[in-house]
């Protein structure tokens, strides 16, 4: 098995190519659900946030104001950074269990869907192709402030909180300009997912999985023949 990223920019239209990939049957982990999904009331990471951000950022139902702590957030680089200390490692700790149980399952190939995947840097070494969902500047902005009812202030605080979109496009396999119609845009994450299911990169990596197990196998078994502890049922 092997991975594919799909990154980009805040409302750069990430989920619309996920989906893609999703509709035709291959899975799809989704960063951004999972991070809604510990902060839930009772999780140990909304206990964290609520003692270090208060009250404020509770609602009457006592889940997240997300409104209320984006606000906070993309307004200070330090909170900003307490949030991901407190978010990240759960997230990435999810991720990673929620692949090893797909890793057993027979897939060819899976989608991440990271939004900042560059940013923190922790998955790129397990990440076999990279998909960028890039659009231009205005338009990004026109979305997010349409999406997320917020001012034009705000919205380019959450856009600056990110690397560059460019940046992220020089760094990638793949991009995906999402200028055009929602048809266009599925139809280029199409033409990635064929390419993807003609790769034969998940036969290379079942033979090196392998082949791994194998040696480890049998340098254990050298070696409880070396010191006389192979058991006798092994024994030739």
């Amino acid at each position: 098995m092997f991975i594919v990223a799909v990154t980009g920019g805040i409302a750069t239209g990430k989920s619309t190519v996920s989906k893609v990939f999703e509709r035709n049957g291959i899975p799809v982990i989704d960063a951004d659900k999972i991070a809604r999904e510990i902060v839930e009331p009772g999780q140990p990471c909304w206990q964290q946030i609520r003692e270090i951000f208060g009250e404020e950022v509770l609602l009457p139902s006592k889940e997240i104001n997300r409104a209320v702590l984006g606000k906070m957030i993309f307004e200070d680089k330090e909170l900003r950074g307490k949030l991901n200390k407190i978010t990240h490692p759960t997230i990435h700790r999810k991720i990673f269990w929620r692949v090893c149980k797909l890793l057993v399952s027979g897939h060819a190939w899976i989608v991440l869907d990271l939004p900042l995947l560059f940013e923190t840097g922790i998955l790129m070494d397990y990440i076999h192709k990279i998909v960028c969902v890039s659009c231009d500047s205005d338009k990004q902005l026109e979305r997010l402030i349409a999406r997320n009812e917020l001012s034009d202030t705000e919205a380019r605080h959450r856009v600056d909180s990110q690397m560059p979109l460019e940046t992220k496009c020089e760094k990638s396999h793949f991009v995906v300009d999402n200028n055009g119609s929602v048809e266009e845009t599925e139809s280029s994450a199409m033409s990635i997912y064929n390419m993807m299911c003609e790769s034969k990169q998940h036969w290379l990596n079942r033979i090196s999985f392998l082949g791994f197990f194998l040696i480890v196998g049998f340098t254990i078994y050298l070696l409880l023949k070396v010191f006389n502890k192979l058991p006798a049922s092994w024994q030739m």
